[in-house]
């Protein structure tokens, strides 16, 4: 197979996957919707970092970590997707004429990967800082709740 048919499929695969995860992103519910006032934010964020923090028994400095974490996370999360813009709508534009519009796909991926870049350092830095930050059995429970084992993570 020719080296440009394959960069060509790879290039659409990740565009279809990266589209598809905004796509997804789209239809959650209120607390991670995109077009959520600055207040409800405050409020989604200061639950989940109460709930975080009394599930992990943190103190005030691990706290300060963590919220500085979040915002790290708030920032790229903004970074990725555009104030305004309907996630569904810019999938739908890229197969809304006869052909699958390539150049847009590729931009897309190209906006999105360069947000990532831009900003995933300092989001892996907070990361390292809050979870070197934690004992030994903070990190077992952190370790614990990634893997599945306890639902705290997941709403509901």
């Amino acid at each position: 197979m020719n080296p440009w048919i394959k960069r060509s499929l790879f290039g659409l695969f990740g565009a279809t996957l990266l589209v598809g995860g905004l796509t997804a992103c789209g239809h959650h519910n209120q607390s991670y919707s995109a077009n959520m006032s600055a207040e409800d934010q405050a409020q989604f964020r200061g639950k989940m970092m109460e709930r975080v923090a009394s599930k992990l028994d943190l103190n005030a400095e691990q706290k300060q970590r963590l919220g500085v974490l979040a915002d790290k996370l708030q920032e790229q999360r903004s970074a990725l997707v555009a104030k305004g813009v309907d996630p569904r709508a810019e999938v739908q534009s890229l197969v809304a004429g006869e052909k699958f519009d390539r150049v847009r796909a590729q931009a897309l991926v190209t906006e999105k990967t360069a947000a990532l870049n831009s900003k995933s350092p300092e989001v892996i830095a907070a990361m390292a800082d809050f979870f070197d930050g934690l004992n030994a059995a903070q990190q077992t429970k952190v370790r614990e709740a990634m893997q599945g084992r306890h639902g705290w993570w997941r709403r509901g």
